[in-house]
């Protein structure tokens, strides 16, 4: 390995994984499918901004799968973005970004099971900035949005994992089940 890549990986990955957390926050109505990715933070700084990777709506007939919501980047103060395991599906959204300040809540929708209709489980997040301010996703509006999760204040959120189903092959794949924050100070 290039002396000056294996810099940049170190600096990219290596802090990445090291940096200290508080506290982290969730909410309880995600979905059961899936698995935990291992968490990926901000190298320095705080999330001031975010942005959905969201699969288009794929039509009512019954081979048609829909998978909502297949990922969360996170916008670091530091100039770097960070996310957990991203779904194969969809399209990066626009940027939402705080006015001032930075992410300290969140709350995800979800829809609820749908027995042997198609799920797709996450579908859309908000977001609460230092401020006061809401932002909320480019997602679908598909399900309820669940109670807000604990506020990391006096921190702000730093780090993301998210909860993943995996490409069924045939089946109905819902991708992005629930997601937690980590909190710095």
């Amino acid at each position: 390995m290039d002396f000056s890549i294996g810099i940049m990986f170190f600096l990219t990955f290596g802090c990445i994984s090291s940096r200290k957390f508080k506290s982290s926050i969730s909410v309880k109505n995600g979905s059961p499918w899936g698995n935990w990715d291992k968490p990926h933070y901000c190298p320095k700084g705080y999330a001031h901004a975010f942005q959905l990777k969201v699969q288009d709506y794929q039509g009512a007939l019954s081979w048609e799968d829909d998978t909502g919501l297949n990922g969360i980047r996170l916008h670091c103060t530091d100039g770097t973005t960070i996310e957990s395991t991203v779904g194969k599906w969809g399209t990066w959204q626009e940027i939402e970004s705080c006015p001032k300040g930075n992410l300290q809540q969140f709350s995800l929708q979800v829809e609820e099971h749908q027995g042997i209709r198609d799920d797709t489980a996450a579908n859309n997040i908000r977001f609460r900035c230092e401020f006061g301010v809401v932002l909320e996703g480019l997602g679908h509006n598909w399900g309820k949005f669940g109670d807000w999760s604990e506020s990391c204040a006096p921190g702000f959120i730093c780090g993301i994992i998210t909860k993943m189903d995996i490409d069924q092959g045939i089946g109905d794949d819902t991708a992005l089940n629930d997601v937690k924050f980590y909190c710095c100070y």
